[in-house]
């Protein structure tokens, strides 16, 4: 697999929200078209809307992960490692939190977010193809 962490990062410079910054970037792996995608994940931004809430990043490799999964105990075994990926490095999964909100202190800038969950996503992406080269 070809990276596109950047090509994420060139989509959120663009004025995609986190979630559709990931989620577009890898709308082929889940079967749907960008426009298509773009439109699902709005609200999945800034931490689903109200910084509060995990960051989007997070949740637009989530939804790529539903649709290449297709089943919910894969899907949330893919999400957790993730999540847990991504808390290791950051501190946090909120958005809140990694801005700083309330605190000054900004742990991790959106553009930073969403190369970090997109790496994260590329791992598990290649680990699939991986397992249908050996089967």
């Amino acid at each position: 697999m070809e990276s596109r962490i950047e090509e994420a990062v060139n989509k959120k410079k663009k004025g995609y929200n986190c979630a559709q910054a990931i989620a577009c970037t890898y709308c082929d792996y889940a079967g749907v078209d960008e426009e298509t995608m773009f439109n699902i994940c709005q609200a999945f931004g800034t931490g689903m809307g109200t910084l509060e809430g995990t960051c989007g990043a997070i949740v637009g490799a989530g939804v790529v992960l539903g649709m290449m999964n297709k089943q919910r105990l894969k899907t949330n075994q893919d999400i957790r490692k993730i999540m847990q990926d991504f808390k290791a490095q950051n501190s946090t999964v909120i958005c809140k939190e990694l801005k700083g909100i309330g605190t000054g202190k900004v742990l991790r800038e959106c553009n930073d977010c969403v190369r970090d969950a997109a790496r994260f996503l590329e791992n598990i992406i290649e680990e699939k193809e991986k397992q249908v080269d050996v089967i």
